[in-house]
C-alpha cells in the first residue's frame, strides 16, 4: 500500500502542477470572487503546507514547521515560485515514501487528526481525499475563469 499511496499522491500533485501551468492569465490564479474566497493559488499554497506538514515533517522528519493561518492570506506568489514549491513538495513526498516501511501504515500516526487518534494508513487516505477535493476545485476554478 505504501507504493500505491506514493503513486496516487505523486500523480495528483503532478495534476495540480499542470492545473497551475494551464492558467492562461497568471493573475487569474489568485482571483477570488464573492463568497468563494480561496483562489487556486491559495489552495495550492494550502496543499503545499499540508503535504510538508503531514508527510514531510510528521513521517519524513524534515523539520518543516507549518504556519497554517498564513496559507490562507491573499497573496500573489508568482506562478514560477508556486511551481518550484510544488516541485520541492513532490520531492519531499517521494523521498518520504521511499523510506516508509509498510508496517508504518498500521501504526498510530504521530499527531491526532481532528482530535482523533488514527493510523498512518488512515491519515494517508485522508490526505489523498483532501488533495483530490482541492484539485477538483482548482480545475473548476481554472476552467471557469479561462472560458
Amino acid at each position: 500500500m505504501v507504493a500505491v499511496f506514493k503513486k496516487i499522491l505523486l500523480r495528483d500533485l503532478g495534476k495540480l502542477k499542470t492545473e497551475i501551468e494551464l492558467y492562461r492569465d497568471e493573475q487569474r490564479i489568485w482571483h477570488a470572487e464573492k463568497q468563494i474566497t480561496n483562489s487556486a493559488g491559495t489552495l495550492c499554497v494550502h496543499l503545499i503546507g499540508s503535504f510538508n506538514h503531514f508527510i514531510g515533517a510528521q513521517l519524513g522528519n524534515t523539520g518543516y514547521v507549518r504556519k497554517r493561518e498564513l496559507e490562507f492570506l491573499p497573496d500573489s506568489v508568482p506562478r514560477a515560485e508556486l511551481l518550484k514549491r510544488l516541485d520541492d513538495t513532490i520531492q519531499v513526498v517521494a523521498q518520504t515514501f521511499d523510506s516508509l516501511p509498510e508496517s508504518k501504515l498500521e501504526e498510530e500516526y504521530p499527531q491526532p487528526l481532528f482530535d482523533e487518534k488514527v493510523t498512518t494508513g488512515h491519515l494517508l487516505t485522508h490526505v489523498v481525499s483532501h488533495l483530490n477535493y482541492h484539485l477538483g476545485q482548482v480545475n473548476y476554478h481554472r476552467r471557469l475563469l479561462d472560458n
